[in-house]
């Protein structure tokens, strides 16, 4: 089993290209999530890209435990980084086989080496050595395009080869985020399975999260876009164990003081430029259900200060009591 902690009542925060980066784990981490994952990380940038790759690998103390997930296509260059990473002090490491992006795809990495399984699983057996037992954990796709369901079969490939825990999203690569996620054959998936499986996909509320964990038998599960639409679903989820188990809910923060938040931590452990541009792609979504903050949206496409975004977060805080006055529920 993994030391890491998989469980129902331990969601953790997804890897997340372009958004999981050290500020947004930082903020999930404090709203309840028990494990984070960095964004994709190349196992050949680690040697030939280095400024880019160490500012995803950035983490503090507070950042832990972390998983990094690495992608690549050859075993020995997964093997160095998963080395190079261990004598850093990274403990955790994790295999992306299901990001279909092109410019990954090509290099015959993520959801390409689904259509080499043998490829896949040196791969995965190449940083199990490099790190150790209950080190490593694989994420999958069903397969590269309808109706492949080769993830099955390499379920328990990954598992004789010493992973540690597997992570299902189940769509098809082809599909992309189209459709709807599978959960039948994430049930199929992970009936049998000898080590714990992660479900992911389509879990955009705490509820979703709930339905998933009782329809499929998942170990646990990770929050993708539902935690980047708001950070508050770990804190949700957390309310819905608790609530079933007659525990006092943990205190909801109203979603003005998340954004401040996040921006503190932005502004603290991001380059300045860097993290309000972050912000200015965060915060749209944190607002989307806040009755009449279009304008506000629209103001932040051109936000070019910290004291602007303040301005705007003020604004949109207003428009929350005005909602909360008139409806009795703030956001």
């Amino acid at each position: 089993m993994p030391s890491l902690p998989i469980a129902h009542n331990a969601p953790w925060l997804a890897p997340l290209a372009g958004f999981s980066d050290l500020p947004f784990r930082l903020l999930c981490r404090e709203l309840g999530a028990a494990v984070a994952m960095t964004e994709m990380v190349s196992a050949k940038g680690l040697f030939y890209d280095s400024r880019n790759t160490k500012r995803l690998l950035a983490t503090l103390p507070p950042d832990s435990p972390l998983v990094v997930q690495l992608f690549g296509a050859d075993p020995d260059y997964l093997s160095r980084a998963v080395t190079a990473l261990s004598g850093e002090g990274y403990g955790f490491f994790d295999l992306n086989c299901g990001c279909s992006v092109r410019k990954v795809v090509k290099t015959g990495a993520g959801a390409a080496l689904l259509g080499d399984p043998d490829k896949l699983v040196a791969c995965a057996r190449a940083m199990v050595e490099a790190a150790g037992d209950a080190h490593v954990g694989v994420k999958l796709r069903l397969g590269p395009k309808p109706p492949d369901f080769c993830a099955l079969a390499l379920r328990d490939r990954l598992t004789e080869a010493g992973v540690a825990w597997l992570t299902l999203h189940p769509r098809h690569a082809s599909q992309g985020f189209s459709g709807r996620a599978d959960w039948d054959s994430l049930a199929a998936f992970t009936a049998d399975a000898k080590v714990p499986v992660l479900a992911s996909g389509d879990l955009m509320t705490a509820g979703d999260g709930a339905d998933c964990l009782a329809r499929t038998g998942a170990a646990g599960l990770m929050y993708a876009r539902g935690a980047l639409a708001d950070p508050r679903i770990f804190t949700r989820h957390a309310n819905r164990l608790r609530s079933a188990q007659g525990l006092p809910e943990l205190p909801l923060p109203p979603i003005c003081d998340v954004i401040r938040r996040h921006a503190a931590l932005c502004r603290g452990y991001a380059d300045d430029r860097r993290a309000l541009l972050r912000m200015r792609t965060a915060v749209p979504r944190y607002l989307r259900d806040l009755p009449g903050c279009r304008a506000l949206r629209d103001r932040l496409c051109h936000c070019t200060s910290w004291e602007e975004l303040d301005a705007i977060i003020d604004a949109a805080e207003g428009l929350s009591h005005e909602t909360a006055a008139t409806s009795g529920d703030a956001l």
